[in-house]
Protein backbone atom coordinates (compact mmCIF):
# COMPACT_ATOMS: atom_id res chain seq x y z
CA UNK A 1 0.00 0.00 0.00
CA UNK A 2 1.32 3.35 -0.87
CA UNK A 3 1.83 6.75 1.87
CA UNK A 4 -1.06 7.59 3.82
CA UNK A 5 -1.57 10.86 2.13
CA UNK A 6 -1.43 13.93 4.34
CA UNK A 7 -4.52 16.02 5.46
CA UNK A 8 -4.34 19.93 6.66
CA UNK A 9 -4.22 19.00 10.25
CA UNK A 10 -1.98 16.55 9.87
CA UNK A 11 0.73 19.15 8.13
CA UNK A 12 -0.19 21.86 10.83
CA UNK A 13 1.06 19.41 13.38
CA UNK A 14 4.46 18.90 11.71
CA UNK A 15 4.51 22.64 11.20
CA UNK A 16 3.81 23.03 14.98
CA UNK A 17 6.53 20.61 15.76
CA UNK A 18 9.07 22.06 13.33
CA UNK A 19 8.15 25.77 15.02
CA UNK A 20 9.06 23.74 18.46
CA UNK A 21 12.63 22.39 17.28
CA UNK A 22 12.73 25.89 16.34
CA UNK A 23 12.60 27.37 19.27
CA UNK A 24 14.30 24.41 21.30
CA UNK A 25 17.22 25.50 19.06
CA UNK A 26 17.03 28.50 20.07
CA UNK A 27 16.73 27.60 23.67
CA UNK A 28 20.53 25.60 22.97
CA UNK A 29 21.73 29.04 21.38
CA UNK A 30 20.86 31.18 24.57
CA UNK A 31 22.62 28.93 26.73
CA UNK A 32 25.67 28.82 24.84
CA UNK A 33 25.91 32.76 24.13
CA UNK A 34 25.14 32.79 27.95
CA UNK A 35 28.80 31.02 28.68
CA UNK A 36 30.32 33.12 25.67
CA UNK A 37 29.32 36.20 27.99
CA UNK A 38 30.84 34.37 30.95
CA UNK A 39 34.02 33.84 29.56
CA UNK A 40 34.00 37.82 27.86
CA UNK A 41 33.51 38.78 31.65
CA UNK A 42 35.98 36.79 33.31
CA UNK A 43 38.67 38.03 30.43
CA UNK A 44 37.02 41.55 30.47
CA UNK A 45 36.35 41.49 27.32
CA UNK A 46 33.65 43.51 25.06
CA UNK A 47 30.08 41.91 24.89
CA UNK A 48 29.80 42.88 21.13
CA UNK A 49 32.32 41.34 18.86
CA UNK A 50 31.23 43.79 14.93
CA UNK A 51 33.70 41.24 12.93
CA UNK A 52 31.98 38.20 14.60
CA UNK A 53 28.48 39.63 14.26
CA UNK A 54 29.46 39.91 10.39
CA UNK A 55 30.57 35.84 10.26
CA UNK A 56 27.46 34.98 12.20
CA UNK A 57 25.27 36.71 9.33
CA UNK A 58 27.44 35.12 6.31
CA UNK A 59 27.04 32.17 7.88
CA UNK A 60 23.25 32.54 8.10
CA UNK A 61 23.25 33.71 4.45
CA UNK A 62 25.44 31.12 3.25
CA UNK A 63 23.05 28.38 4.80
CA UNK A 64 20.42 30.01 3.07
CA UNK A 65 21.77 29.57 -0.26
CA UNK A 66 22.42 26.28 0.51
CA UNK A 67 19.00 25.17 1.48
CA UNK A 68 17.42 27.52 -1.13
CA UNK A 69 15.97 29.91 1.48
CA UNK A 70 15.72 33.86 1.39
CA UNK A 71 19.45 35.21 2.02
CA UNK A 72 18.00 38.28 3.36
CA UNK A 73 15.09 36.97 5.72
CA UNK A 74 18.08 34.79 7.23
CA UNK A 75 20.51 37.51 7.68
CA UNK A 76 17.51 39.27 9.26
CA UNK A 77 16.91 36.14 11.69
CA UNK A 78 20.39 36.14 12.52
CA UNK A 79 20.48 39.78 13.98
CA UNK A 80 17.14 39.78 15.83
CA UNK A 81 18.60 36.58 17.49
CA UNK A 82 22.02 37.68 18.54
CA UNK A 83 20.26 40.76 19.70
CA UNK A 84 18.44 38.67 21.97
CA UNK A 85 21.69 37.34 22.75
CA UNK A 86 23.61 40.36 23.23
CA UNK A 87 20.56 41.72 25.38
CA UNK A 88 21.51 38.59 27.77
CA UNK A 89 24.78 39.27 27.77
CA UNK A 90 24.69 42.59 29.06
CA UNK A 91 22.03 42.28 31.76
CA UNK A 92 24.45 39.26 33.21
CA UNK A 93 27.50 41.57 33.02
CA UNK A 94 25.45 44.24 35.23
CA UNK A 95 24.58 41.71 37.39
CA UNK A 96 28.48 40.10 38.03
CA UNK A 97 29.62 43.55 38.33
CA UNK A 98 27.26 44.32 41.03
CA UNK A 99 28.63 48.12 41.01
CA UNK A 100 26.00 49.01 42.85
CA UNK A 101 25.97 46.78 45.48
CA UNK A 102 25.83 48.29 49.06
CA UNK A 103 24.44 51.53 47.42
CA UNK A 104 20.87 53.11 47.46
CA UNK A 105 19.04 54.90 44.48
CA UNK A 106 16.10 57.20 44.53
CA UNK A 107 14.23 57.08 40.85
CA UNK A 108 11.40 59.95 40.79
CA UNK A 109 9.31 59.68 38.32
CA UNK A 110 9.53 55.87 39.02
CA UNK A 111 6.29 54.78 38.36
CA UNK A 112 6.12 56.16 35.32
CA UNK A 113 7.75 54.17 31.82
CA UNK A 114 11.38 55.91 31.56
CA UNK A 115 11.72 55.80 35.29
CA UNK A 116 10.73 52.04 35.23
CA UNK A 117 13.26 51.36 32.97
CA UNK A 118 16.01 52.99 35.22
CA UNK A 119 14.66 51.28 38.35
CA UNK A 120 15.41 47.92 36.60
CA UNK A 121 18.63 49.04 35.66
CA UNK A 122 19.66 50.19 38.85
CA UNK A 123 18.80 47.33 40.25
CA UNK A 124 20.65 44.73 37.68
CA UNK A 125 23.34 46.30 38.94
CA UNK A 126 22.74 45.69 42.47
CA UNK A 127 21.33 48.95 43.78
CA UNK A 128 18.85 48.88 46.34
CA UNK A 129 15.89 50.98 44.74
CA UNK A 130 13.03 53.64 46.23
CA UNK A 131 10.89 55.04 44.45
CA UNK A 132 8.85 58.18 44.33
CA UNK A 133 5.78 59.53 42.00
CA UNK A 134 2.62 60.70 42.50
CA UNK A 135 1.12 57.85 40.72
CA UNK A 136 2.29 55.51 43.26
CA UNK A 137 -0.98 53.97 45.05
CA UNK A 138 -3.35 54.77 42.03
CA UNK A 139 -3.05 54.16 38.30
CA UNK A 140 -0.22 55.48 37.35
CA UNK A 141 -0.40 57.11 34.09
CA UNK A 142 2.39 55.32 31.68
CA UNK A 143 2.68 58.19 29.20
CA UNK A 144 3.59 60.52 32.32
CA UNK A 145 7.54 60.78 31.82
CA UNK A 146 6.88 59.87 27.94
CA UNK A 147 9.35 57.82 25.76
CA UNK A 148 12.55 58.69 24.71
CA UNK A 149 13.80 58.11 21.08
CA UNK A 150 14.44 54.98 19.43
CA UNK A 151 13.16 51.47 18.82
CA UNK A 152 10.94 49.46 20.85
CA UNK A 153 12.64 46.10 21.85
CA UNK A 154 11.13 44.94 25.05
CA UNK A 155 11.40 45.53 28.38
CA UNK A 156 14.34 44.82 31.01
CA UNK A 157 13.29 42.52 33.24
CA UNK A 158 16.08 43.47 35.90
CA UNK A 159 14.96 42.50 39.70
CA UNK A 160 15.54 45.05 41.98
CA UNK A 161 15.80 45.30 46.04
CA UNK A 162 12.83 47.56 46.96
CA UNK A 163 14.14 50.41 49.36
CA UNK A 164 11.02 51.82 49.74
CA UNK A 165 7.50 53.43 47.27
CA UNK A 166 6.77 56.86 48.30
CA UNK A 167 3.91 59.43 46.91
CA UNK A 168 6.72 62.52 47.01
CA UNK A 169 10.51 62.35 46.69
CA UNK A 170 9.99 65.03 50.05
CA UNK A 171 8.65 61.92 51.94
CA UNK A 172 11.97 59.56 51.04
CA UNK A 173 15.39 60.14 53.48
CA UNK A 174 17.74 61.91 52.84
CA UNK A 175 20.69 58.78 52.63
CA UNK A 176 20.76 57.76 48.81
CA UNK A 177 23.70 57.63 47.02
CA UNK A 178 22.06 58.18 43.56
CA UNK A 179 18.85 60.27 42.44
CA UNK A 180 17.92 60.18 39.29
CA UNK A 181 14.91 62.76 38.33
CA UNK A 182 12.59 60.79 35.55
CA UNK A 183 10.12 63.24 35.56
CA UNK A 184 7.92 64.86 32.58
CA UNK A 185 10.09 67.76 31.66
CA UNK A 186 8.05 70.81 32.93
CA UNK A 187 8.07 68.53 36.41
CA UNK A 188 11.49 68.36 36.46
CA UNK A 189 12.58 71.79 35.78
CA UNK A 190 10.52 72.67 38.55
CA UNK A 191 12.14 69.76 40.96
CA UNK A 192 15.58 70.30 39.99
CA UNK A 193 15.57 73.88 42.04
CA UNK A 194 13.57 72.32 45.03
CA UNK A 195 16.37 69.61 45.08
CA UNK A 196 19.24 72.28 45.31
CA UNK A 197 17.61 74.42 48.23
CA UNK A 198 16.77 71.02 50.26
CA UNK A 199 20.82 70.30 49.44
CA UNK A 200 20.31 66.71 48.30
CA UNK A 201 23.49 64.44 49.08
CA UNK A 202 24.39 61.93 46.34
CA UNK A 203 24.73 62.07 42.77
CA UNK A 204 21.61 63.68 41.09
CA UNK A 205 20.76 63.59 37.17
CA UNK A 206 18.02 64.33 35.33
CA UNK A 207 17.00 62.61 31.79
CA UNK A 208 14.86 65.03 30.12
CA UNK A 209 15.00 65.04 26.25
CA UNK A 210 15.94 69.04 26.12
CA UNK A 211 17.98 70.39 28.19
CA UNK A 212 17.21 74.71 28.29
CA UNK A 213 14.33 74.84 30.53
CA UNK A 214 16.29 73.02 33.15
CA UNK A 215 19.64 74.76 33.18
CA UNK A 216 18.52 77.38 35.81
CA UNK A 217 18.02 74.16 38.30
CA UNK A 218 21.40 72.91 37.22
CA UNK A 219 23.01 75.97 37.93
CA UNK A 220 21.36 76.57 41.40
CA UNK A 221 22.21 72.68 42.48
CA UNK A 222 26.19 73.84 41.27
CA UNK A 223 25.95 76.82 43.16
CA UNK A 224 25.11 74.46 46.47
CA UNK A 225 27.11 72.25 45.95
CA UNK A 226 24.82 69.48 44.77
CA UNK A 227 26.98 66.44 42.75
CA UNK A 228 24.61 67.16 40.22
CA UNK A 229 24.79 65.87 36.33
CA UNK A 230 22.34 66.07 33.44
CA UNK A 231 21.95 62.77 31.09
CA UNK A 232 20.04 61.97 28.15
CA UNK A 233 19.58 58.12 27.16
CA UNK A 234 18.59 58.64 23.54
CA UNK A 235 16.14 55.38 23.28
CA UNK A 236 12.82 54.35 24.22
CA UNK A 237 11.60 52.79 28.01
CA UNK A 238 11.75 48.92 26.15
CA UNK A 239 14.50 49.58 24.52
CA UNK A 240 16.23 45.58 26.30
CA UNK A 241 19.72 45.64 24.95
CA UNK A 242 21.94 49.06 24.61
CA UNK A 243 23.96 47.60 21.67
CA UNK A 244 24.24 51.07 19.03
CA UNK A 245 22.58 53.21 21.51
CA UNK A 246 23.60 56.19 22.70
CA UNK A 247 23.93 57.46 26.21
CA UNK A 248 24.73 61.82 26.61
CA UNK A 249 26.30 62.98 29.80
CA UNK A 250 26.70 66.62 30.61
CA UNK A 251 28.63 68.55 33.01
CA UNK A 252 26.38 70.31 35.18
CA UNK A 253 29.00 71.78 37.64
CA UNK A 254 31.03 68.92 38.98
CA UNK A 255 33.19 66.25 36.20
CA UNK A 256 33.08 64.11 39.28
CA UNK A 257 29.51 64.05 39.41
CA UNK A 258 29.60 63.17 34.97
CA UNK A 259 31.67 60.44 35.63
CA UNK A 260 29.84 58.60 38.04
CA UNK A 261 26.56 58.91 35.67
CA UNK A 262 28.64 57.93 32.84
CA UNK A 263 30.03 55.21 35.07
CA UNK A 264 26.43 53.82 35.66
CA UNK A 265 27.01 52.61 31.78
CA UNK A 266 30.52 51.30 31.91
CA UNK A 267 28.87 47.71 31.86
CA UNK A 268 26.30 48.12 28.98
CA UNK A 269 27.39 48.22 25.14
CA UNK A 270 26.12 51.55 25.16
CA UNK A 271 28.47 54.41 23.71
CA UNK A 272 28.09 56.99 25.99
CA UNK A 273 29.26 60.88 24.56
CA UNK A 274 30.22 63.46 26.93
CA UNK A 275 28.72 67.55 25.56
CA UNK A 276 28.80 70.83 26.91
CA UNK A 277 25.11 71.35 28.31
CA UNK A 278 25.07 74.42 25.86
CA UNK A 279 25.70 72.18 22.93
CA UNK A 280 22.90 69.11 23.68
CA UNK A 281 19.28 71.72 22.36
CA UNK A 282 21.18 72.65 19.03
CA UNK A 283 22.05 69.36 18.08
CA UNK A 284 18.19 67.49 19.65
CA UNK A 285 16.59 69.94 17.76
CA UNK A 286 17.72 68.34 14.39
CA UNK A 287 18.27 64.49 16.09
CA UNK A 288 14.85 64.47 17.61
CA UNK A 289 12.78 67.92 16.61
CA UNK A 290 13.56 68.02 12.70
CA UNK A 291 13.14 64.02 12.75
CA UNK A 292 10.04 64.05 14.30
CA UNK A 293 8.29 66.30 12.44
CA UNK A 294 9.09 64.88 9.16
CA UNK A 295 7.60 62.26 10.12
CA UNK A 296 4.50 63.68 11.25
CA UNK A 297 4.34 66.14 8.01
CA UNK A 298 4.54 62.89 6.14
CA UNK A 299 1.48 61.13 7.93
CA UNK A 300 0.18 64.16 7.92
CA UNK A 301 0.37 64.57 4.29
CA UNK A 302 -0.81 60.82 3.80
CA UNK A 303 -3.89 61.23 6.40
CA UNK A 304 -4.94 64.22 4.44
CA UNK A 305 -4.53 63.02 1.14
CA UNK A 306 -7.81 61.24 1.12
CA UNK A 307 -6.86 58.30 0.28
CA UNK A 308 -7.36 55.21 3.13
CA UNK A 309 -4.73 53.37 4.74
CA UNK A 310 -5.56 49.86 3.66
CA UNK A 311 -6.06 50.85 0.05
CA UNK A 312 -2.64 52.89 0.04
CA UNK A 313 -0.76 49.59 2.33
CA UNK A 314 -2.13 47.61 -1.33
CA UNK A 315 -0.26 49.73 -3.88
CA UNK A 316 2.34 50.59 -1.51
CA UNK A 317 5.99 50.69 -1.90
CA UNK A 318 9.33 49.21 -0.03
CA UNK A 319 10.42 53.19 0.49
CA UNK A 320 6.30 53.67 1.58
CA UNK A 321 6.49 50.90 3.65
CA UNK A 322 9.48 51.65 6.17
CA UNK A 323 8.53 55.50 5.69
CA UNK A 324 4.84 54.82 7.25
CA UNK A 325 6.79 51.85 9.87
CA UNK A 326 8.54 54.81 11.20
CA UNK A 327 5.83 57.55 11.14
CA UNK A 328 3.36 55.09 13.04
CA UNK A 329 6.34 54.69 15.40
CA UNK A 330 6.38 58.04 16.57
CA UNK A 331 2.56 58.56 16.16
CA UNK A 332 2.32 55.94 18.98
CA UNK A 333 4.39 57.66 20.86
CA UNK A 334 3.31 60.19 24.05
CA UNK A 335 2.41 63.28 21.86
CA UNK A 336 2.69 65.98 24.93
CA UNK A 337 5.84 64.63 25.35
CA UNK A 338 6.86 65.16 21.52
CA UNK A 339 4.96 68.78 21.79
CA UNK A 340 7.51 69.40 24.22
CA UNK A 341 10.96 68.72 22.67
CA UNK A 342 9.32 71.25 19.83
CA UNK A 343 8.13 73.83 22.22
CA UNK A 344 10.80 73.69 24.88
CA UNK A 345 13.68 73.50 22.46
CA UNK A 346 15.04 77.23 21.70
CA UNK A 347 16.92 75.75 18.96
CA UNK A 348 13.82 73.78 17.07
CA UNK A 349 12.12 76.71 15.20
CA UNK A 350 15.31 76.88 13.07
CA UNK A 351 15.30 72.96 12.74
CA UNK A 352 11.31 73.24 11.63
CA UNK A 353 12.13 76.43 9.07
CA UNK A 354 14.52 74.20 7.48
CA UNK A 355 12.56 71.31 6.73
CA UNK A 356 9.76 73.87 5.25
CA UNK A 357 12.21 75.58 3.30
CA UNK A 358 13.44 71.86 1.93
CA UNK A 359 10.10 70.86 1.31
CA UNK A 360 9.55 74.35 -0.42
CA UNK A 361 12.69 74.13 -2.62
CA UNK A 362 11.83 70.47 -3.77
CA UNK A 363 8.10 71.64 -5.00
CA UNK A 364 9.74 74.64 -6.35
CA UNK A 365 11.79 72.52 -8.56
CA UNK A 366 9.60 70.32 -9.62
CA UNK A 367 6.82 72.99 -11.07
CA UNK A 368 9.83 74.49 -13.08
CA UNK A 369 10.79 70.91 -14.33
CA UNK A 370 14.18 71.75 -12.92
CA UNK A 371 15.29 67.70 -13.47
CA UNK A 372 19.03 69.02 -13.34
CA UNK A 373 18.56 70.69 -10.17
CA UNK A 374 16.26 67.52 -8.78
CA UNK A 375 19.42 65.61 -9.75
CA UNK A 376 21.83 67.88 -7.76
CA UNK A 377 19.59 67.24 -5.20
CA UNK A 378 19.69 64.07 -5.24
CA UNK A 379 23.45 63.65 -5.21
CA UNK A 380 24.44 65.96 -2.74
CA UNK A 381 22.06 64.31 -0.58
CA UNK A 382 23.59 60.83 -0.96
CA UNK A 383 27.05 62.60 -0.87
CA UNK A 384 26.44 63.99 2.54
CA UNK A 385 25.02 60.64 3.59
CA UNK A 386 28.76 58.80 2.24
CA UNK A 387 30.96 61.68 4.29
CA UNK A 388 28.89 60.70 7.17
CA UNK A 389 29.29 57.23 7.10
Amino acid sequence: MGEKQRTLPDLRRELARADEEILDAWARREEITAAVGRLKEAEDAPIHDARQEERVVERARAGARRRNLPEGLAAELARLVMRSSLARQEQARLRARRQGAGRKALVIGGAGRMGRWFAAFLGEQGFRVAVADPGIGGDADGERDGERDGERDGERDGERDGEGRFRDWTEAPDDFDLTVVAAPLAVTADLLPEIAAAGRRGLVFDIGSVKTPLRPGLEEMARRGVSAASVHPMFGPDTLALHRRHVLVMEAGSPAAADAAAELFSGTMAEVLRLPLAAHDPLIAYVLGLSHAANLAFLTAVRESGEHAPRLARLSSVTFDRQMATAAAVARENPHLYFEIQRSNPHGDGALRSLAAAVRRLADLVRAGDEDAFVSLMREGRDYLTARS
